[in-house]
């Protein structure tokens, strides 16, 4: 596996090492150790999977008690992935980095705890799978608005975007509750 390294240096990229022949192809989505030589050092309590068609737009969701850690990846299709960071120690406080993941690229995201994440499909559908460092607590998670204008996400989308009332309803950056 390889690291790539994105404008937020926690949050990670990493392209595994696949062999591929013309039976298919294989690689390692987990490994704790080599992934611990990359710098994630996570304990994770829970996998989610989502399918979703072209310009659905999930995010931007984090939790402000319990928050997640997320290493996300796509099997089937293309979304463009977004992470906002909401911990108001760090230098890239209030700043997003995105990124295609796909089946065909094959690559991961680590979104670490304390920032908001989600994602819009690019391709007709996208199954996207997540493994989480803390459990889904629905009393605890926050949304933060897609489309605020003071973060100005260049969400690749095609038209109007499908929501979850959730989503329509997210608040602005200057709204929301952070981390410290």
């Amino acid at each position: 596996m390889q690291r790539i390294h994105t404008d937020i240096p926690d949050v990670l990229l990493i392209e595994p090492k696949v062999f591929g022949d013309d039976r298919g192809f294989f690689y390692e989505s987990w490994n704790k150790k080599t992934l611990a030589a990359l710098g994630l050092n996570a304990d994770f309590v829970q996998d989610n999977h989502s399918r979703s068609a072209r310009n659905v737009l999930r995010g931007l969701h984090y939790q402000i008690v319990q928050p997640q850690g997320k290493l996300v990846r796509v099997t089937e299709g293309e979304v463009f992935d977004v992470a906002v960071d909401m911990r108001r120690s760090s230098p890239t406080f209030g700043k997003w980095v995105g990124f295609t993941l796909s089946a065909v690229n094959k690559r991961m995201a680590w979104i670490p705890p304390g920032f908001a994440h989600g994602f819009c499909v690019t391709s007709d559908f996208a199954e996207f799978l997540y493994k989480t460092t803390d459990y889904y607590a629905p009393e605890h998670e926050r949304t933060l608005l897609w489309n605020d204008p003071t973060l100005a996400i260049d969400w690749p989308l095609e038209g109007t975007p499908i929501l979850a009332a959730k989503d329509t309803a997210g608040k602005p950056w200057p709204a929301c509750e952070t981390f410290s």
